[in-house]
């Protein structure tokens, strides 16, 4: 009988011993996913949209609340700059909405187009009305003006991309690559970065490198711009 109450014995003691190499195990375990997630959200908030605060606007946006045109129904409001709404142009970057007018008269362009946007812009915030309104985003810029001068269609001054004129918050950036090219507001304005906002384009905010160099002023991304507008009296 003594045989048998130590064998028994032993028998108890292994399964608690298991219990105890789980119990432990599992604290381990759970201790390292604590540490890994807190250094993984840590990242994330680093890296984040939100989290380049240095000489920016604080109308920035966190990429995490970005709306894509593509997600809503064309002539939904999808962001906004100064108080001026930005609109969703739908699924469909080619079309349009019929004609888009101030409430005086004045006309903007095909809703919800990127030029009906910064015709808008420029209307309401700068009481801006542009001597030739029609035509394609790339037609905006004139590749035969010099730099600094006078760009009689819009009345802007122009400046080349990579001239010697730093780009400021509320400059018209044009692009001109593609058969209709894009128009953008500069939103954000930083020693290595400029953020636009835009209409009819995947997201409506964009940030592209500012690059100084010799004395002049680059901004590349995606997509390159051929220059910026600037009215005036800015």
């Amino acid at each position: 009988m003594r045989k048998s109450r130590r064998y028994y014995r032993r028998r108890n003691k292994t399964p608690l011993l298991a219990i105890i190499i789980i119990v432990f195990a599992l604290a381990v375990v759970t201790g390292s996913k604590i540490v890994s997630g807190n250094a993984l959200d840590h990242s994330q908030t680093d890296s984040s949209y939100g989290a380049q605060t240095a000489d920016h606007s604080s109308e920035a946006a966190d990429t995490a609340r970005l709306i894509r045109q593509a997600d809503v129904a064309a002539g939904m409001k999808i962001d906004e700059y100064k108080g001026v709404a930005v609109y969703s142009n739908g699924a469909d970057y080619m079309s349009s909405h019929g004609l888009s007018y101030s409430k005086d008269g004045y006309y903007y362009g095909y809703k919800w187009q990127c030029v009906e946007f910064v015709k808008r812009f420029y209307y309401e915030i700068y009481h801006h009305e542009m001597p030739d309104g029609a035509g394609n985003a790339k037609y905006f810029f004139n590749p035969m003006l010099a730099q600094g001068k006078l760009n009689e269609q819009r009345g802007l001054v122009q400046y080349v991309n990579g001239g010697n004129e730093k780009p400021r918050e509320g400059d018209l950036l044009v692009f001109n690559e593609g058969s209709y090219g894009h128009v953008a507001i500069i939103c954000g304005v930083a020693d290595e970065w400029i953020e636009v906002i835009q209409q009819n384009s995947e997201v409506p905010r964009e940030k592209y490198s500012l690059v100084y160099k010799d004395g002049t002023y680059t901004i590349s991304g995606d997509r390159d711009p051929a220059g910026w507008l600037r009215a005036s009296s800015r």
